[in-house]
C-alpha cells in the first residue's frame, strides 16, 4: 500500500532544493533585530519591561546583535525624548544604555523641563482667566464655571508657540546625547 504523505512532508520535499543566500539571511536578521528594538522600545515606554529585564535580554544576545539593539534603542529613545513624563523615562533608558553619567546633560534637560512646565502653567492660568472673563461678558459666571482651556484655539496657538521655543533647546540636548 502506498504511503500517504502529509502536507508538511510534501512541502519539505519541494523546498529541499531551495536555500537562502547570505544576503537574504542578513535581511531576515536585520528585520528580526528591528522588530526586537521596536518591541523593547514599546514595552519599556508602556511600563511592561523594566531596564533590568532589557539588560538580561541583551546579555543573551551575541555581540553583533547586542550592539545593533543598543544603537537602535539609543536612537529611538533619543528621538523620543520630550518635555513630558516620557522624556524622563527615556533619559533614564539612555543613561542605562550608554553606561555613562550624564550629569550636565541630565541637569540641562531637567531645567528645560521645569521651565517648560512653569511656562505652560502660566499660559493655562492666563487662558483660563481670559475664558472666564469672556463667559462673564456673556452672562455666565459663578464658582462652578470651569472653562475647558485645552479646547480653546488660542490655547492651541500658545502651546504651539511654546513648543517651538523649547524645541531648539531640546534638540541641542539630543545632540549632546548623541556625542556621548
Amino acid at each position: 500500500m502506498a504511503e500517504i504523505k502529509s502536507t508538511l512532508e510534501l512541502a519539505l520535499e519541494r523546498t529541499k532544493k531551495f536555500s537562502l543566500s547570505e544576503k537574504d539571511r542578513e535581511e531576515i536578521r536585520q528585520k528580526e533585530i528591528q522588530q526586537r528594538i521596536l518591541s523593547f522600545f514599546h514595552r519599556y515606554r508602556d511600563n511592561h519591561l523594566p531596564l533590568h529585564d532589557i539588560q538580561k535580554e541583551l546579555e543573551r544576545m551575541d555581540e553583533k546583535t547586542r550592539h545593533s539593539v543598543r544603537e537602535g534603542l539609543l536612537s529611538l529613545w533619543t528621538e523620543g525624548l520630550s518635555l513630558d513624563e516620557q522624556g524622563e523615562k527615556f533619559l533614564k533608558g539612555i543613561e542605562f544604555l550608554i553606561r555613562k553619567e550624564m550629569g550636565a546633560v541630565q541637569e540641562a534637560f531637567h531645567q528645560l523641563r521645569i521651565q517648560y512646565q512653569e511656562d505652560q502653567i502660566q499660559i493655562r492660568q492666563k487662558m483660563k482667566a481670559l475664558l472666564i472673563a469672556s463667559l462673564k461678558e456673556e452672562g455666565i459666571g459663578g464658582d462652578a464655571v470651569d472653562p475647558n482651556v485645552e479646547a480653546n484655539d488660542l490655547w492651541k496657538e500658545e502651546t504651539s508657540r511654546l513648543n517651538q521655543q523649547f524645541h531648539a533647546r531640546l534638540e541641542s540636548i539630543k545632540q549632546q546625547i548623541s556625542t556621548l
